[in-house]
This record gives structure tokens, C-alpha cells and sequence, in this order.
């Protein structure tokens, strides 16, 4: 079986307005409204998650809270990914005993690893998680490296217990090499939202998404109806919400789809720095985007 199929929420982590520690009881509700709505996985410290501004104790925290309140309606996955492999590990470990479904690991920012080097980091987290299924995540834009389809292919036919692949490199070309090279035999999930159609139609299983924190319905459905073989109905939701990830991503993330979370009333808080609130152009023009999709 695969780690889900459908539209995975790349979920925001919120924090209380005063001092920017964790709020668990706005996390809870989030949480909550995300099921309800039909989001078929949660990806948890995530980049939209805010981990990299997390001391390894919160992100551990926020983990488990995240596992013990999901109480197995839907997968979770863990985002547990480092720049430093012993960090990576240590977080992974600690994710599976507290009972993560998969772990989602960035691929390694700034060291910049050839691909040898990306090999034995992914293969070296593997081997330490007792089978614990393994999606790479290759975001070439804030890792500075991409981890190419030769290296992801020699990964799943190596280590059992690597997967899938988070995809959000924007290269179809190379995301359909990828997918020559495995014979379709990877559980591939678009990273971009606006393509999400186009990786499905290559034999992906769904999308780990930015969009499904404010319209998990529509990501949702956008899969279901593919899945179902309405790739019509599919391909106008694809469009419909085009809007939506357009203004999501008008700043960097997830600086917009925080400020959106906010707009629907669920207590996302505030940002830590470096990342600041959004421009107040961008935001009446993302709140626009929400009033036209039907969302407030």
C-alpha cells in the first residue's frame, strides 16, 4: 500500500501571538478541520510548517502532539529532513517511535551534497528507521541542489524502504525521466500545486499540498476525480484553483498561506523571523482570491 493517495496538506504550525511559542489548542482545531475536510494525509514540520525555525525539541513536540491527535484517521507524515545527516537521523528516529506513518526528508540545503553524497545521506536515514517508509523531497529552489532521477531511481531499487518522492522541482521533463527509470514503480506526489494534474497523468499518487491548508476540498476532489477517471473535472479544478496557489505563493512561503489560515479564522498566529508578515497588497489581493473561490 502506498503512504496515502489523494492531497496531502503540507499543514501550517501555529504559535501564540504574544511570545511565538507553539499553540497546541489552534494546532488541534487545524488539525481537525483538515479531516474533516477530506485532506487524505498530513505532512507535519514541513518548510510551510515553519521547522527550520524550530529548536529540535519543539519540532519533536510538535510531531508528537500532531501523531497523538490525528489518533490514525489519516496517515502522518513527518517532516524530519536536515542539512546535517546525524540531525536527520536523531529527528527521524524519534518520529518513529512516537509513531509517524513516513517521514518526508528534504534533501540536504546549503552543504549542497553531489549526488553520492545524497545517496549515502538518504540511504544512511533509511537504514536507521527499521523500515519506516521514505519519501525524498527534492525543492532544488531552497535546497540548492537537485537531486537528479538517476540518484532517486538507484535509491528505491537500493534501499526497500525509500518510496516515493516529493517532487517540486517544476521540471516535467525530468519528473518523467524519473518515472521512465523506475517503470512507474515509485510513489510519486507533486510538490507544486499547479501541477498537480500533469503528475498524475505520469502515474503519480497525489499531491503534499500548500493550497489544502485554506481549500482542502478542492485538493481532495481534484484527485478523487482523476483517480475516478473524470480527467476533465480533474483538469477544472487544476484551473479553478490556479488563483488561489498564484496569491499563495506571491511571497515566499509560507508567508501567504499563514496570513490565509488567519483570514479563515483558525489562529495560525504569527511568523518567525526571518520571514515577516505579508505585504499589504499581496494580502488584499490573496484575501480577493479567497472572497472569489467562495472561502470567506
Amino acid at each position: 500500500m502506498p503512504v496515502f493517495r489523494g492531497s496531502a496538506v503540507a499543514i501550517v504550525t501555529p504559535f501564540h501571538e504574544e511570545d511565538e511559542s507553539l499553540n497546541f489548542d489552534a494546532f488541534a482545531d487545524i488539525i481537525d478541520y483538515q479531516i474533516e475536510n477530506g485532506t487524505d494525509a498530513i505532512v507535519v514540520c514541513g518548510s510551510t510548517g515553519e521547522a527550520a525555525t524550530m529548536t529540535e525539541e519543539e519540532h519533536m513536540q510538535t510531531v508528537k502532539f500532531c501523531i497523538d491527535h490525528v489518533r490514525h484517521r489519516v496517515p502522518v507524515i513527518a517532516g524530519t529532513g536536515s542539512n546535517c545527516t546525524r540531525t536527520a537521523i536523531h529527528l527521524s528516529k524519534q518520529a518513529v517511535e512516537d509513531g509517524a506513518d513516513a517521514l518526508l526528508l528534504v534533501s540536504p540545503y546549503y552543504n549542497k551534497g553531489t549526488q553520492q553524497g545524497l545517496y549515502l545521506h538518504y540511504k544512511a536515514v533509511a537504514d536507521a528507521v527499521n523500515g519506516c517508509p521514505l519519501l525524498v523531497y527534492n525543492v532544488p529552489s531552497r535546497s540548492g541542489v537537485n537531486v537528479l532521477p538517476e540518484t532517486v531511481a538507484r535509491l528505491v531499487r537500493d534501499v526497500p524502504n525509500i518510496v516515493g518522492i516529493k517532487e517540486a522541482s517544476g521540471n516535467i521533463s525530468q519528473i518523467a525521466k524519473l518515472m521512465a527509470l523506475t517503470d512507474g514503480k515509485i510513489e510519486l506526489y507533486s510538490g507544486n500545486d499547479d501541477q498537480v494534474v500533469p503528475l498524475l497523468a505520469l502515474g503519480g499518487l497525489g499531491v503534499i499540498s500548500v493550497v489544502a491548508n485554506i481549500a482542502p476540498q478542492a485538493m481532495h476532489e481534484m484527485c478523487a476525480r482523476f483517480f475516478a477517471g473524470d480527467v476533465a473535472g480533474a483538469a477544472k479544478i487544476q484551473r479553478d484553483t490556479y488563483p488561489l496557489f498564484e496569491n499563495l505563493f506571491s511571497e515566499v512561503n509560507p508567508i501567504p498561506v499563514k496570513k490565509a489560515v488567519n483570514l479563515l479564522g483558525q489562529h495560525a498566529g504569527p511568523l518567525r523571523m526571518p520571514l515577516t508578515e505579508m505585504e499589504p497588497e499581496h494580502a488584499e489581493k490573496l484575501r480577493q482570491a479567497m472572497v472569489d473561490f467562495g472561502l470567506i
